[in-house]
Parts: C-alpha cells; structure tokens; sequence
C-alpha cells in the first residue's frame, strides 16, 4: 500500500506521497486532471442557463423535459454502440468528442439567428442533459481503461478532482464573461474547451502501455490492446448489463442516485422560483450554488476522498454519502425553507462529486473493455436518464397526492436508505472481484481482471 512508502526527497516528493502518487503517475495524473478541468468547464459554463430555460419553460413542466431527454439518451444508445464496435478506442474517444463540438457550434449559430425562441430553449436544455452524460460517461470509461484498479484507488479522486475544478471555474467564467461576449461566446468558449481536451487522449493512451493497464504486474492481466475497436452489438451493452447482476445493482444504484437528486432538483427549483422571481437572480443562485459546491468539492478529494478509499475501501466511499442524504431529507421535512434545501444539496452533490463518483467509477476498474465503455455508458446514460424520468413523475404524483413537501422528504430518506445497503453490497463485491483476479500467464492479452470478473455476476 502507498502509505508505507517512505517520503523520501525534497517537498514535491514529500506532496506526491501525500497524494498517493507513485514514481512515474505524476504525468498521467496531471494529464487527467487537465482533461477534467477543461470538460467539466466546457459544460459547467453553460449549467446556469439550462437550469434559467428549465425555470422559463415552467417549473410544473420540467417531468416532459426529463421525459424527452430519457427518449433522445435511448436513440443514442445504438449509435453510440455502432461506433465503439467499429471504431478502436484510441480514435473513438475524440471522436465522440469532436460530434459535440460541432454540436455546440451548431447551438452558438442558431442561438445567434433566434436568441429568444422557447423551442430552441428546450431543445438545448434536453441535449445539454444528453452532452453532459456522454462525455463524462467516455471521459471515465478511458480512465477506466488507462489506470489499473490498484491506481484507480489512490488516483480517481485527484482526477476527479480536476472536474471539481473546472465546475468551479465553468460558471466563474460564463457568469462574468457572459454580458461580454453573449450567448453565442459561451458556447464557442464551451466548444474551445471541450476541444482542448483532445491531445490528453492520446497522451493517456501512451502512458497507459508504459506505466498504466497495459503493463502487467503481480495479480493483473494485460488489458486489451486500444489500438482495436471494442466489438460487440449495438445493443450490446444492454445485454452485458441484463446478464450481470454487479452491473445491475450499479444501474439501481445509479437509478436511486437519479431519484435523490431529482427529488431535491424538483424541490430547488421549487423554492429557488419562489424565493427568487427575477430571471437574472435565479441564474446567479444557481451560479453561487455551483461555485460553493465546486470550491468545496475539490478540498474534499485533495484532503478526503483518497485517504477514505486507501484505509476503508469503496465500500465507505458508496455508502457515507447516502446515508448524509437520509439526514438531509429527514431535516428537510422538518424544516422546508429554502436555505436548508440549499444546504442539503450542496451536501449531496459534494458528496457526490468527492466521494460517489469516484468510488463509483473504481467499480468499472475489474471489468473489461466492452463493458467498460458499452455496459458502462448504458448505466451513465440511460439508466441515470430512466431514473430521472421515472423519478420526476413519481415526485409529481407524491405532491398531488399529500399537497405536503414533507411527504417528498420522507420519501426520499426512505430510498436512500435503500441506496445506503446497496452502496455497501457494491464494495464488498467489487473487492471481492479483486480478489479473485488471479495472476495472469506472459504475455497474456486478457481483460485486467480475468474472465471471472470481466463479467461479474
């Protein structure tokens, strides 16, 4: 384990001890936090205004929005599948990349030609849900397959570290820059910045047959080769997710993480609508509530998150946050005003970002390739998008049926306490995993986890 290294050399040594870096990671983790920082400011940027045109078109509208981005995340699905089949992961990834790029060129024209259409506002708020799924989706899918799980543990969450970043700076940046440059010059910025994140691809690649996955060590397998297309059907994920039962209790996993959020997403919008009456107010609330949850997401993952996953495992990672969320809804049903709404969602998504998502992540580190970037998006995307959808309409139905945010609330501690013991399950299982990857023979051109665990049931 990193912590019985011995801090030798000067205070840069001293600090990548600290951090869990090993000799020859400090150029991955730099590359990956780079990636991170520019994709997660590319969307962020642009967060703000997709929750004002969620407001715009109607807070008791905003389940058909939810509806209509599950619809378009499930016509994606086969696409998506026909290119990981067809296309070798190393050109793969800008390539999904490059098609949001053009699409959000695209968004900054037609903005530009009718800045005030209600139907443009809509169709951008639903493909924004879409483009942020997909690419962090493809973003850690390649971490996934560049670190071997033993670096994953002591690395994912300075790299998503990198993304706390550039959530922090994204809406900084769009909320200053934004009465200068319009509409139109954020979502240009936004493009410039996603296309920045193209040369750390191959980078990563690189790196990951010199030091990372492609490297054999004691217990692992060398993974596949990323110059070669994934293979499979286009409705292959579905079916690798359908037949594993570890794959499908990240899906529910994932479906109560949608349902958390989406209750209490329901709930700001609510209050923050309420509160708040003026456009412009609203789109800087949610600006300050980004920047608040960013700045203290990052000092979580530097100072936090690594240590938890090196001494307590992804078991704890996956189970703290769930059980904060069961004290926040059942404070909320006390108290629903909306500074305590806004103090539990910032709670959840710190949570979320500092310690969920890279303890959920590390859970694809014992899997192969097709199921790290097929098997794995399904449950990012649709999954995560069915969630949403489902959950908007039974928020809906609770309200007409109590009249009462209470009910809300103690609907929700009730879920996430369900959410809680499943986080648990999946740690225990994902360790489980580890230990039955065996050595693998010379040679050997296996998924990193064998075949017992590449597909975990």
């Amino acid at each position: 384990m990193d912590h019985h290294l011995p801090p030798a050399g000067g205070p840069l040594a001293r600090l990548r001890h600290g951090l869990g870096i090993h000799p020859g990671e400090t150029g991955a983790v730099v590359a990956g936090f780079l990636f991170f920082f520019c994709l997660f400011a590319s969307y962020f940027m642009l967060r703000p205004v997709r929750e004002t045109m969620g407001i715009a078109g109607g807070v008791k509208n905003l389940q058909w929005l939810f509806t209509a981005t599950f619809v378009v995340m499930l016509a994606a699905i086969p696409l998506y599948g026909a290119c990981c089949a067809w296309l070798p992961r190393r050109r793969f990834v800008p390539w999904v990349y490059g098609f949001f790029i053009a699409n959000l060129v695209g968004f900054a024209l037609a903005t530009r030609a009718v800045p005030d259409n209600v139907w443009l506002a809509r169709v951008f708020y639903v493909w924004l849900s879409v483009f942020n799924l997909f690419v962090v989706s493809v973003a850690w899918s390649l971490m996934a397959d560049v670190f071997r799980p033993e670096q994953a543990r002591r690395l994912f969450a300075l790299l998503a570290a990198g993304a706390s970043a550039g959530g922090l700076a994204g809406p900084v940046m769009g909320g200053w820059l934004v009465v200068h440059i319009g509409l139109t010059g954020l979502m240009l910025l936004s493009a410039a910045l996603l296309a920045a994140t193209l040369p750390g691809v191959g980078w990563l690649f690189g790196w990951r047959g010199r030091a990372g996955a492609g490297v054999a060590k004691p217990g692992d397998a060398v993974a596949a080769d990323p110059a070669h297309p994934v293979g499979g059907g286009l409705w292959a994920g579905l079916s690798l997710v359908m037949r594993s039962r570890y794959l499908l209790g990240i899906s529910l996993f994932v479906i109560l993480l949608a349902t958390a959020s989406t209750f209490l997403y329901f709930e700001q919008a609510r209050l923050v609508a309420e509160a708040f009456p003026q456009r412009a107010r609203q789109t800087q609330v949610f600006s300050a509530l980004d920047a608040v949850v960013q700045a203290l997401t990052i000092i979580v993952q530097l100072f936090f998150s690594g240590r938890v996953a090196r001494r307590y495992g992804v078991a704890a990672l996956l189970t703290m946050v769930p059980l904060a969320v069961v004290a926040g809804f059942l404070l909320l049903a006390m108290f629903p005003t909306f500074s305590v709404l806004a103090s539990v969602m910032i709670l959840r998504r710190v949570g979320e970002y500092a310690l969920l998502r890279p303890g959920r992540e590390m859970l694809f580190t014992v899997v192969d390739p097709e199921t790290k970037y097929k098997a794995k998006n399904v449950i990012d995307t649709a999954v995560y998008r069915a969630g949403d959808a489902v959950s908007a309409w039974v928020k809906t139905a609770v309200d007409a049926i109590s009249g009462h945010a209470a009910a809300v609330a103690l609907t929700g501690a009730a879920l996430a306490l369900g959410w809680a013991f499943l986080g648990w399950w999946l740690g225990r299982r994902h360790e489980l995993q580890l230990l039955q990857a065996g050595p693998a023979p010379a040679g050997s051109t296996r998924s990193a986890t064998s075949s017992s665990a590449a597909q975990p049931r």
